[in-house]
């Protein structure tokens, strides 16, 4: 406890006056937001806590205050807005010791045991300000596919969107109108994967043979001839990061062949070949500190040098294969320099300094210097890792009953969520790796999962032919959405937060709105 006195509040919610021969503390003062005396506890009897608001930094703001124990969620924002000298008022979550604050202080003070004798630190951090509210309707379902889709993305602004399977078609298609602006021939085999450029400009998609084909983003035509080189499925496309080269020009793909390639996409060759996984490659990403992640069937995670295609290290600790990756900084590479309404600046300086800005957001609200990588795997596990600085684990995340298939960051970087065959979803701490809640809704395997744009709803994809939208302040479901026919092996949920695209075995893309 520092040297300062803790400010204390009336019972009217008002600073209580100097006492005589008494030092006030230094700074700012801070005043408990007006409220109703029952909200916050205001009577004599009324338990009150001494609370230090700190940032994710551990930076303290303000001076500690003595508040009633019952004080609401909706005064603590009052106050940390007063406190940081905010002009609008802007939401934030709070957090005591990776536990969020759902309802009250005193709830969660109770439920973590916490002693009312010493100084209970308040952890906040800003939350989005827009809302994305919760997908409730199947507003088209688009046929056209004549096989599986088992693929689908949104570009960067999210004005189109393009779905790739096992007729070996990619098709586009405008999100706005839910029409289908192209079908994209070429490929003759199955499309395993599909990767807008973050500028949407280019559109590639990888098949069933190895080879990798370059489209015209608007146009949908063919940008010359397809990438060969691997001799098996291509199971992962990644773009390198918008602020770092923003002709997009380069790319990453990995193999079943467990090769990990480097293309130069308008020049049409292999600029790297990373070989030394032993078997396939499930997954790769290209992260913001020049390196490329790629996960494999050989139990192992390779992090590559982007620029000599030399190992930096290997991260070893699952038991079985590594079925995906998710870094915590994958939505702000993904949408570039694009804002949730689409907007992008004109200038090309300017957007990528936007891009940049959006990347070191993610990792300043949350305390981090470097990017944090998540895996998941077979084995039944999950590992966070420090990739750049560190080979070993931050944690071993335990609790699925069944192989997990995929794993996602929310886009502010707070929450991991993973998808398992265990008809379950878990979510935990993004920071640490710790569990916070399980979501039991699904009757059968759970392939994917994905977040909504303010990382408020998760909604996550079964073989049960049904998808089911979370609310992660109640931690229930929000909704829930049948209507395919079939297993669905592919969702998305666009960046403006508008729409969710959903392809699977049934051939039908379908398109869900509020």
């Amino acid at each position: 406890m520092s040297g300062r006195a803790p400010r204390q509040l009336n019972d009217n919610n008002k600073p209580a006056p100097k006492r005589r021969k008494t030092t006030p503390p230094r700074g700012k003062k801070e005043n408990m937001p007006q409220g109703s005396e029952d909200e916050a506890g205001g009577n004599e009897k009324a338990q009150k806590i001494i609370i230090q608001f700190q940032s994710v930094e551990k930076e303290d703001a303000g001076s500690q205050l003595e508040v009633p124990l019952g004080v609401s969620l909706k005064q603590m924002r009052g106050l940390i807005n007063q406190i940081l000298d905010n002009e609008e008022e802007l939401p934030y979550s709070f957090y005591i010791e990776d536990r969020e604050i759902m309802t009250s202080l005193e709830q969660t003070v109770k439920e973590h045991k916490t002693s009312f004798e010493q100084v209970v630190t308040v952890v906040y951090q800003p939350q989005a300000v827009f809302r994305v509210r919760s997908v409730t309707r199947c507003s088209s379902s688009l046929s056209g596919h004549t096989g599986a889709i088992l693929h689908v993305h949104f570009s960067a602004d999210g004005k189109r969107l393009a779905s790739g399977g096992g007729d070996g078609h990619v098709r586009l298609w405008d999100s706005l109108t839910s029409t289908a602006l192209k079908t994209l021939k070429g490929h003759k085999n199955w499309v395993m994967a599909v990767a807008w450029a973050p500028n949407g400009s280019l559109l590639v998609s990888g098949d069933s043979k190895g080879e990798i084909r370059v489209w015209d983003g608007k146009m949908g035509t063919p940008k010359g001839k397809p990438l060969r080189g691997h001799t098996k499925y291509v199971s992962s496309l990644a773009w390198e990061p918008y602020h770092n080269a923003t002709d997009c020009r380069r790319i990453c793909s990995g193999s079943n062949d467990g090769g990990v390639r480097v293309w130069d996409v308008v020049a049409k060759k292999c600029l790297l070949s990373m070989s030394g996984h032993t078997k396939g490659v499930t997954t790769v990403k290209w992260g913001c500190e020049g390196l490329i992640y790629s996960a494999s069937q050989d139990r192992t995670i390779k992090v590559w040098d982007s620029e000599k295609g030399i190992l930096v290290r290997e991260l070893q600790g699952h038991a079985h294969w590594v079925n995906g990756l998710s870094l915590n900084i994958d939505y702000a590479l993904r949408i570039g320099p694009y804002d949730h309404n689409g907007n992008a600046p004109a200038d090309e300086k300017e957007r990528q300094l936007v891009a940049q800005e959006k990347v070191k957001k993610v990792l300043k609200d949350n305390g981090l210097q470097y990017e944090l990588l998540c895996s998941c795997s077979d084995d039944f596990t999950c590992f966070l890792w420090d990739p750049v600085r560190n080979k070993k684990p931050i944690i071993r995340m335990t609790g699925h009953q069944q192989p997990v298939n995929k794993v996602t960051y929310s886009p502010d970087g707070r929450y991991i969520a993973s998808a398992s065959f265990d008809n379950s979803v878990r979510l935990w701490h993004g920071s640490s790796g710790k569990f916070i809640s399980v979501f039991r809704g699904h009757v059968q395997d759970v392939y994917m999962c994905c977040w909504s744009a303010d990382s408020r709803l998760l909604l996550s994809a079964s073989k049960d032919s049904t998808l089911v939208v979370w609310n992660l302040k109640t931690k229930k479901i929000k909704a829930q959405l049948p209507g395919h026919a079939d297993e669905v092996y592919a969702v998305d949920w666009s960046p403006d937060g508008n729409k969710v695209a959903s392809g699977g075995k049934d051939r039908v893309l379908k398109v869900w709105v509020t």
